[in-house]
């Protein structure tokens, strides 16, 4: 399933989606008489193909001979289709949910030169060897804890006391007792994504650099506040707090949970709000910055939202940069993006749930946004085997197993 045309051809099952790709003209990249401009787009519960489709419909419109073409990334990272097709030899214009890295910036066009680049959110904390790659629309915090809060108050729970480890547990205890599943989590990637929202607000509040020094030698995994972190998981899951079928729960069915008061609790970043809006249950739920045992609150742990980038080997750089500059400047395109996954950026609101506006003021009050970029970037494919060490947990593992396969992991990446 290489590409399909935007609205004449829709998602179906794989050989229906083959068989249109070849009637809406195949692998073509010249629209009639115009460009066509091939797009690797992110596909979730919130990021439709319908939502990209209403989206770029805006950019076409206002440049008539222009097609954008949606890439649709199924079941693989943005990254991996990415590769796919240059390997091909058939390189797309741009690509999405994609960070360089000094490793990975050549195959991206240095958009330094554009002046307009310097005004989107990070810019300055994402770039590679002092140059941008990469641009984004807005800006995510994830180290949120969601409640809900009928199960708070028969617990007779009040979340604005839960600030440390131990509070945090010990809510877990009681919400048990009062019926409820305590924390929901689910498998693919969730585990291991869950983990870092909360450990890397305590670890990297204490020491931002903890990254780059771990690149370095001069710490680990094993020697670290990661491992008490390991310790509170692995005590989760012991007492029940965590389900050990958890990890047979997809993304989505784990959300739904949530929003269907199955459990109580829901570590994720911001991007879960418009679920809660859509779900219309915003009003039922509360939210507070994970606890730690330093200081509180943390820093949130936060990214790039809705990043682009420029291919390098696109057969239409000029034409991709035009595009890429429209979908994170202007004004329209900015709300629809920051609406459609909960983010946020600095001149720019938006109508936003009770819950939406709870987040925001989270935001306005942490001391700093924790961003692994540049020198602070792990090492790649870290998140796959931080996933996969988490997930032993629920098997068997111990806190101090997970800890030494990290480091080991880590140690082997040369």
């Amino acid at each position: 399933m290489r590409t399909m045309w935007r609205r004449a051809c829709g998602l179906a099952v794989a050989p229906v989606v083959m068989a249109s790709a070849v009637a809406c003209g195949g692998g073509s990249d010249q629209a009639a008489g115009g460009t066509t401009l091939r797009v690797i787009v992110n596909i979730t519960p919130n990021l439709t193909e319908k939502y990209w489709n209403d989206l770029f419909a805006g950019y076409e419109k206002a440049h008539p001979g222009v097609t954008v073409k949606l890439e649709l990334t199924g079941t693989i990272s943005a990254d991996a289709k990415l590769r796919q097709d240059l390997a091909a030899g058939d390189p797309p214009d741009v690509a999405q949910q994609i960070v360089p890295t000094a490793d990975t910036a050549s195959l991206f066009a240095d958009l330094s030169d554009e002046s307009w680049t310097a005004k989107t959110p990070l810019a300055d904390q994402y770039a590679v060897d002092g140059k941008r790659y990469v641009v984004g629309v807005g800006e995510q915090i994830q180290s949120l804890v969601f409640y809900d809060k009928a199960a708070f108050a028969k617990a007779g729970l009040d979340a604005t006391k839960i600030r440390t480890m131990d509070e945090f547990t010990a809510a877990m205890g009681r919400l048990k007792g009062a019926g409820y599943k305590p924390l929901q989590t689910a498998g693919q990637w969730v585990t291991g994504s869950q983990f870092s929202m909360m450990a890397d607000a305590g670890v990297l509040t204490d020491n931002p650099e903890w990254t780059a020094q771990r690149t370095a030698g001069k710490v680990s995994f094993a020697d670290s506040g990661y491992v008490d972190y390991l310790k509170r998981y692995k005590g989760w899951i012991d007492k029940g707090y965590l389900e050990k079928s958890a990890l047979g729960v997809t993304y989505a069915d784990g959300q739904t949970a949530f929003l269907n008061g199955k459990s109580a609790m829901y570590i994720m970043g911001s991007y879960f709000v418009p679920a809660a809006d859509a779900a219309k249950k915003s009003d039922n739920i509360g939210v507070f910055s994970v606890p730690t045992d330093g200081d509180y609150p943390s820093g949130q742990f936060g990214n790039i939202s809705n990043p682009y980038v420029v291919v390098n080997k696109s057969p239409h750089k000029a034409e991709a940069i035009d595009f890429v500059k429209w979908a994170t400047t202007n004004p329209k395109a900015i709300k629809s993006q920051l609406a459609s996954d909960g983010n946020l950026r600095s001149g720019f609101s938006y109508p936003m749930s009770s819950l939406g506006t709870s987040v925001q003021k989270i935001l306005d009050k942490t001391p700093s946004v924790i961003v692994k970029s540049g020198a602070n970037q792990p090492i790649a494919g870290f998140s796959d085997e931080l996933n996969k060490q988490i997930q032993s947990l629920y098997t068997g593992a111990s806190a101090k197993d997970v800890a030494d396969g990290l480091d080991k992991w880590w140690n082997s990446q040369g």
